[in-house]
């Protein structure tokens, strides 16, 4: 392996990670599409997917100032084969929305207004405008002025406007007050005011050109009245792959390591697959993409020396971005939200029509939840129903998230608290002694605290559900839930994943058994419970893991027991 491979985790300037030599997945043919595709675009993806980067190569291949350095930048990529007739021939405004203080209206005004100011005279220093407009543009108050005022001084050429993270502090106000969002983006709202300034220069031709990229189109229909100009395309499969890695770039990027550790091919990529794979952004895309930071940061973090994955396959950065999203459940109805929740983890997926904008003055239902569920990353498109849409979670990283939040949800739900200590005790048996009775007793304890709540329904699918919140609240084995072999489905089994050292692997058959069928009711499961393990026993794909120990767990809701077969 080529000791000196660049992984450009976490940067986003796109001339830094071209000219310094690092792996770049090549993305500028998307260039040209975009230009066939129209002048004012909106793309849509969630947190962490390389939309920073892509932005970024826009600039870079548009921007004037950067003619001289063209060639060095773009002579190896896949748009020198087709060069457009504006490359290099425009200014670039740039700004990019994050960082902002929400706190309040005042905090996020001031904020608003800072952050156009800076990068209007970023852009009037970067082409070299007299002083005397930098001087004038102190003189206008409010963000929309400002620029209005820098873009009657653009040529009648036109600028090119990019917008980073465009409703990066907006998602942050519409969690904590809705009324507040209302305001800044309604009308006379400066949100609003600052847009409407942007489709009006598009009519006087100062800005010719403007791509967009934020996570989630909840501004988009407060917006709709002052820019409802742009194409949003965030739906259309042409662009399905611009954002983030195909199966082809991600097996690109994994060769080093495949040959310096001579790591078995398919099986290094059906582990990335099943952690980072699955998002869809049209039902009809050719295939499923790989979330890009995922991807980098695995590799990045990927022991070279000992050849053994990464202890957390899950980026710090992701799981703190994705943290302050799930601020946004408690939008509209939290009770609704959670019932929704429910059935994704229980059922696997859920039905919903697709919102292409949000208007939230007219309320937030099960439907706008959903799709912002998928904007964010936390579900993505698996199919389609005569009325609309199916959802379901996307890969392993995103159901470790759910199921984490899940079990903060039941505690604050249900007035209980799991104890994580003794959780950890009993994940420590698992995996170095084997033994389940341990975390059987964490079980039959949380069904205890559960058992006068009417929050939680139990049956079957709801003691798996109880179960796996447990178990995924460490990373120690790689779990599935109704792995499908050979026509047989067994409830949960813990895989020994890298680099975690456990000495023994596990399958678990659960099984509810009614109270009202007593004893006898309760051994019928029970044996039930084995014959079907036994049955899995046989399978040659299980047959041939190691230190594998079977169990079977029958509870009522309330008690619980654990056989080992």
């Amino acid at each position: 392996m080529n000791r000196h491979l660049k992984i450009p985790y976490g940067l986003s300037n796109f001339k830094t990670v071209i000219s310094e030599g690092y792996t770049y997945v090549d993305k500028t043919a998307y260039i040209a599409k975009l230009e066939q595709a129209g002048k004012y675009q909106i793309l849509l993806r969630p947190r962490r997917f390389g939309k920073s980067l892509f932005i970024s190569m826009l600039e870079y291949y548009y921007s004037m100032d950067h003619r001289d350095e063209f060639d060095s930048i773009f002579d190896n990529l896949a748009i020198s084969k087709q060069l457009t007739d504006y490359k290099s021939s425009y200014e670039i405004l740039f700004m990019e929305f994050s960082g902002i203080e929400t706190a309040s209206y005042e905090a996020l005004y001031a904020g608003f207004n800072v952050t156009v100011q800076t990068y209007l005279q970023k852009f009037l220093r970067r082409y070299q405008y007299p002083q005397i407009t930098l001087d004038e543009l102190n003189n206008y108050a409010t963000p929309a002025d400002k620029l209005k005022y820098v873009l009657s001084l653009v040529s009648d050429q036109g600028l090119y406007l990019l917008i980073d993270e465009y409703d990066h502090f907006a998602n942050a106000v519409l969690a904590d007050d809705q009324s507040l969002f209302l305001s800044i983006m309604g009308k006379g709202g400066f949100v609003r005011s600052f847009y409407e300034v942007i489709k009006s220069a598009t009519h006087r031709g100062s800005i010719n050109r403007i791509f967009i990229t934020g996570v989630t189109a909840l501004m988009l229909d407060s917006l709709t009245s002052g820019f409802n100009i742009a194409q949003n395309l965030s739906f259309d499969k042409n662009f399905n792959e611009a954002m983030g890695f195909t199966h082809h770039e991600t097996l690109n990027l994994l060769q080093p390591l495949i040959e310096n550790c001579q790591l078995e091919p398919s099986k290094l990529m059906s582990d990335v697959t099943n952690w980072y794979n699955g998002y869809r952004f049209h039902p009809q895309s050719k295939e499923a993409i790989f979330n890009s930071d995922m991807v980098l940061y695995f590799i990045q973090e990927f022991d070279k020396e000992h050849c053994t994955y990464p202890r957390r396959m899950l980026d710090d950065n992701i799981a703190s971005d994705y943290g302050k999203i799930m601020a946004l459940f408690n939008i509209g109805d939290r009770e609704a939200n959670y019932q929704v929740l429910d059935e994704l983890i229980n059922e696997g997926q859920v039905p919903a029509q697709y919102r292409r904008k949000f208007d939230l003055e007219k309320g937030f239902d099960r439907d706008d939840f959903i799709s912002l569920l998928a904007y964010m990353g936390f579900v993505t498109l698996q199919g389609e129903t005569l009325t609309g849409e199916l959802f379901g979670m996307p890969n392993q990283v995103i159901r470790e998230l759910y199921f984490q939040y899940f079990k903060v949800e039941l505690e604050r739900r249900n007035q209980i608290k799991i104890s994580s200590r003794d959780l950890e005790l009993a994940i420590q048996a698992l995996g170095l002694q084997g033994e389940l009775q341990l975390l059987a007793t964490e079980m039959q304890k949380a069904l205890q605290l559960l058992s006068n709540r009417d929050s939680m329904k139990m049956d079957e699918q709801h003691l798996k559900t109880l179960l796996l919140t447990l178990l995924y609240q460490f990373p120690v084995y790689f779990i599935q839930s109704e792995r499908e072999m050979n026509r047989k489905y067994p409830d949960i089994m813990l895989l020994e994943r890298s680099p975690y050292k456990v000495k023994f692997q596990h399958l678990i058959e659960l099984k509810y058994a009614k109270k009202g069928e007593g004893e006898k009711g309760w051994k019928a499961k029970q044996q039930e419970g084995i014959e079907q393990v036994q049955g899995y026993l046989l399978l040659p794909e299980i047959m041939r893991l190691k230190h594998l120990k079977a169990w079977v767990v029958v509870s009522d809701g309330e008690q619980l027991a654990c056989i080992s077969v």
